[in-house]
C-alpha cells in the first residue's frame, strides 16, 4: 500500500491558499450525481419563472450586450473585446486565431497562430482554448511550437480559438458577481477556490493504481485516465508529483471549495470596478488565477483569464462540505436574481434574444464541444 492518499495531496496544496477545515469530507453526497438527477428542481423553478415573467428567453437580458446574454455559446473573444481599461489591466494577454476551413496546409494555420502570438507579444507557455465552449472543454496548456501544431491539427476546421498567456498564479478562483440595473455597485455573491489534485508516486504503483486506490479519485477515474491515457501504466518515482488536471472546472476533475468567508470589501470593490468597465454587464463569473489568497483578498496581484455571462453558476455549492439543501437554496436565489435583473433590463427597453437564436447557440456549442481536443 502506498503511503500516499489523494486527500493528503489535496490538503498539501490547499494549505498554500486556505487552512483545511477539520474532519473534511472527501465529497458531498450529491457532488457526482448526474445532471438529470441533480438539476430537475432547478429546471422546474426556471419553468415557473419563465411563465411568471411571460418569456422563455428573458435571462438573455441579464447582460444585454453579450450574445444571448451569455447563456449558451457566446463568443469569448467578442465578450473580452468589450472589456474597458479597468478590466484590461487585470486580463491575461490573449489573441485569437481562425482555423482555415479545410486542412489542405497544416503549416498555414501554425504560421498564422505564431504570427498572431508575435503581434500580441505572447510567448510559450500559453493556454489554448475554444472561442465557443463551456465547462473547460478543449482547454490545454501549450508549451512549444510542437504542442501548438498538434492542438491546431486536432481543432475543428473553420472555428476560432484563443491563445492566452499562461497566468503565473498557481491557484484559481471563480468570482461570481451581480448588480441590479441602477445600482452604483454590485457584490460578489459567490467565491469558489479551486484546487488541482495531484498524485504522488511511491516507486511501485502505476498512475492508474494510484488513482484507483483513492476513495475520491476513483469516483471520477474515467475522467483522469482518459486525459492521461498515455501515462496510465507508468510507474511514478517515489515522491514524483503528477498533476491530474489543469483546467479549473469541476467536471474536468478540479476540486472546489467554498471561499465566501474570504470575500473582503477591497476584493468586492475591485471586481465591481472590473464589471462596471464592461458595458451593461450585470450577472456573471470572473475566473482568475492568483498566487496568494492574501493578495486576492486585497484585490491585488491576480490575472483575469475568463468572463462568463448569464449561464454562470455559483460553483461553491460543489464544496465537499456542502449540504444538498443549501446548494438548492443557493441556486434558487441565483435564478430569482437572474430573472429579476433581466426583467429590469426589459423594463429599460431592451428586448430578449429570440428563443430560436438561444437554441441555435446552445446546439452549436454542444456540437463543437464533442469535437474539441481533450482538456488538460
Amino acid at each position: 500500500m502506498a503511503d500516499f492518499s489523494f486527500a493528503v495531496a489535496l490538503r498539501a496544496v490547499a494549505r498554500a491558499v486556505v487552512p483545511t477545515r477539520p474532519a473534511e469530507r472527501i465529497s458531498s453526497i450529491f457532488e457526482f450525481w448526474p445532471w438529470y438527477v441533480f438539476y430537475p428542481p432547478v429546471i422546474a423553478q426556471w419553468i415557473f419563472l419563465m411563465l411568471r415573467h411571460r418569456s422563455v428567453s428573458l435571462p438573455s437580458l441579464a447582460n444585454p450586450h453579450i450574445e444571448g446574454g451569455g447563456l449558451f455559446g457566446e463568443s469569448k473573444v467578442d465578450l473580452l473585446s468589450q472589456l474597458g481599461p479597468e478590466a484590461r489591466k487585470w486580463l491575461a494577454p490573449f489573441t485569437s486565431v481562425s482555423m482555415s476551413a479545410k486542412c489542405n496546409s497544416p503549416g498555414h494555420d501554425l504560421a498564422e497562430a505564431l504570427a498572431a502570438m508575435s503581434a500580441a507579444g505572447l510567448q510559450f507557455p500559453l493556454v489554448a482554448k475554444p472561442d465557443r465552449s463551456c465547462r473547460g472543454a478543449g482547454v490545454r496548456v501549450i508549451r512549444s511550437t510542437q504542442d501548438l501544431s498538434g492542438y491546431l491539427c486536432a481543432f475543428p476546421r473553420g472555428e476560432r480559438l484563443i491563445l492566452q498567456q499562461l497566468a503565473e498564479g498557481e491557484h484559481e478562483a471563480g468570482v461570481f458577481y451581480a448588480r441590479r440595473p441602477g445600482e452604483t455597485a454590485g457584490r460578489i455573491v459567490s467565491l469558489t477556490l479551486k484546487y488541482f489534485p495531484a498524485v504522488v508516486g511511491d516507486g511501485r504503483s502505476t498512475l492508474e493504481e494510484l488513482i484507483l486506490r483513492d476513495p475520491r479519485a476513483k469516483r471520477i477515474a474515467d475522467v483522469y485516465l482518459e486525459r492521461h491515457a498515455q501515462h496510465r501504466k507508468r510507474i511514478l518515482a517515489s515522491g514524483e508529483v503528477f498533476r491530474l488536471v489543469f483546467a479549473g472546472n469541476h467536471c474536468k476533475g478540479a476540486i472546489f471549495r467554498d471561499g465566501n468567508a474570504h470575500v473582503t470589501p477591497a476584493m468586492e470593490a475591485r471586481f465591481c470596478a472590473i464589471a462596471r468597465s464592461i458595458p451593461e454587464f450585470y450577472f456573471g463569473r470572473f475566473d482568475v488565477r492568483f498566487a496568494s489568497l492574501v493578495d486576492l483578498k486585497r484585490g491585488e496581484d491576480f490575472r483575469l483569464v475568463e468572463v462568463n455571462g448569464a449561464g454562470s453558476e455559483a460553483t461553491h455549492i460543489w464544496d465537499g462540505e456542502a449540504r444538498l439543501f443549501d446548494a438548492y437554496r443557493t441556486l434558487f436565489r441565483q435564478s430569482r436574481l437572474l430573472f429579476e435583473i433581466a426583467r429590469m433590463n426589459r423594463k429599460r427597453g431592451f428586448r430578449p434574444t429570440s428563443l430560436w437564436t438561444v437554441f441555435q447557440l446552445a446546439r452549436r456549442q454542444l456540437r463543437l464541444m464533442s469535437r474539441y481536443p481533450l482538456t488538460d
